[in-house]
């Protein structure tokens, strides 16, 4: 029974996967992820590269031996985007990781325009202005600590840190290095024009390697580590950026957009281009490079379940979910005039505000009202999509733990005129890393190969009998 083992280094959680060819979770481990605060800054935050990869290691001792370690055929890493370190020639670490969640960055992008414009660089890149981009990492060491990056050998995206302690091999996932800003949207490589403003050298970052293609194999010492000296040789398949494996995974073929449902609402696409405008940009989308070679996932994204969290957190303390829904669907569309803006974030431009409260109004209509705010959100958000991809969409494909919501998936069904997609995988970033890393290995003769035969299900929520009133409340 071919396995892949699938390091998953996510920012609350790092957990060690077993998958077999089938698709089957055989067995999982889990240990809480943090970041540590910075040595200049308590407010800064920083990724502990070698406490991780430890956890990683733990976690795969407990769930090793329960499998035969010959079945395993390849082992393939995923984690968040962004994040880096430069390291010397041997793979240690000249600095931290610093972390997406620190602040340190902001003014970095805030003064950009003192090597390039951020127009240029939104043009040239694809990517979004977003203050945690690799690109802002670098430029804050190249002001702060500038004796680093002249001593610096190679800079490795956190993915490639964890697979060079684990190969020896040096390499850049294609995947994470499409969310760096520092790359080139049309040719698929680091720009030679941003890092020459930069004043970086290309040749700090090494080879890039595609999703599904072998970086190396496992060596004797880290097979020790693992306490499996039998896991020598096994490859290591590149996979990289979570978000990009979690659309392949979901089963979303090319022009079917996916909606990440968590406290952050990811709206991406398989697409073959992403005409992106200054307003697309000023809407916060973005593009990055999909897992596959010549696709771009343009997106965008916004605060979703969050604002749920509030309300549960505000006005049901105690209560449950359950008790939530029930309340929510006895009020009618429209929430009886209640309504929201769900611009909740202390650093927006724009605050939030809850109108329309009247004596008689209860929670439920307030919980209603952002369910139904946070489906308009999406619903304008799609627009902007297809007009960036080029594209006309069938259905929606949902994943993550809003897709837990019925009366919210309805709702999304209603509003946007468009069925709904619910994955029925549970572990939908996994698994489409496991099926790469199965296609690196020679398991299947592609990724496709792999998913068709993982067997994809969904649940589908089409438009119902409250999409008139929808239609004429919001159109």
């Amino acid at each position: 029974m071919p396995l892949t083992l699938c390091l998953d280094c996510g920012a609350t959680n790092v957990r060690a996967i077993l998958v077999n060819h089938e698709g089957k979770l055989i067995a999982k481990s889990s240990q809480p992820n943090s970041t540590d605060p910075g040595t200049e800054n308590p407010d800064f935050h920083v990724w502990n590269a070698d406490r991780i990869l430890s956890q990683l290691i733990d976690c795969s001792k407990e769930i090793l031996p329960q499998v035969d370690v010959s079945d395993i055929k390849a082992v393939t890493i995923t984690t968040f985007g962004v994040d880096g370190a430069l390291v010397d020639a041997q793979g240690e670490l000249l600095y931290p990781v610093i972390s997406w969640k620190c602040p340190r960055t902001a003014a970095i992008m805030r003064h950009i325009d003192k090597y390039i414009s951020q127009d240029e660089l939104n043009k040239i890149s694809g990517v979004g202005a977003f203050a945690f981009n690799t690109i802002y990492k670098l430029v804050w060491l190249k002001e702060n600590r500038p004796e680093l990056l002249k001593k610096a050998h190679a800079w490795l995206f956190i993915s490639n840190i964890l697979a060079h302690r684990l190969t020896g091999v040096m390499a850049t996932d294609r995947t994470m290095a499409g969310t760096s800003q520092l790359t080139d949207v049309k040719s698929g490589e680091f720009s030679d024009v941003i890092l020459g403003k930069l004043g970086i050298n290309k040749s700090l970052f090494p080879q890039m390697v595609n999703a599904g293609e072998v970086i190396g194999s496992i060596s004797e010492k880290a097979a020790d580590a693992f306490g499996v000296p039998q896991l020598a040789g096994v490859p290591v398949v590149s996979a990289g950026h979570d978000t990009q494996f979690a659309i392949f995974g979901s089963g979303a073929a090319k022009d079917n957009p996916v909606l990440s449902s968590g406290t952050w609402e990811i709206l991406m696409v398989r697409s073959s281009q992403a005409n992106l405008s200054t307003d697309d940009y000023a809407d916060g989308a973005t593009a990055e490079y999909d897992a596959q070679e010549n696709l771009l996932n343009p997106g965008l994204q916004w605060v979703g379940s969050g604002i749920i969290e509030w309300v549960k957190a505000t006005c049901y303390q105690g209560e449950n979910y359950d008790t939530m829904d029930a309340e929510a669907a006895q009020i009618p569309p429209g929430c009886e005039g209640v309504s929201m803006v769900p611009d909740f974030l202390a650093s927006g431009e724009t605050t939030g505000s809850i109108n329309g409260l009247v004596l008689g109004r209860k929670r439920g209509h307030i919980y209603r009202a952002a369910m139904e705010a946070l489906s308009l959100r999406l619903k304008s958000r799609l627009l902007r999509l297809e007009s960036v991809g080029g594209f006309k969409s069938e259905c929606l494909i949902l994943v993550g733990g809003g897709a837990k919501n019925k009366i919210w998936n309805q709702m999304r069904a209603d509003i946007l005129h468009l069925p709904v997609k619910v994955s029925e995988v549970a572990e939908s970033t996994v698994l489409g890393a496991s099926m790469f890393a199965f296609a690196g290995a020679g398991v299947y003769p592609s990724p496709e190969a792999a998913r068709d035969s993982f067997g994809i299900t969904y649940q589908t929520y089409h438009p119902g009998s409250q999409e008139e009133a929808y239609n004429s409340l919001f159109n």
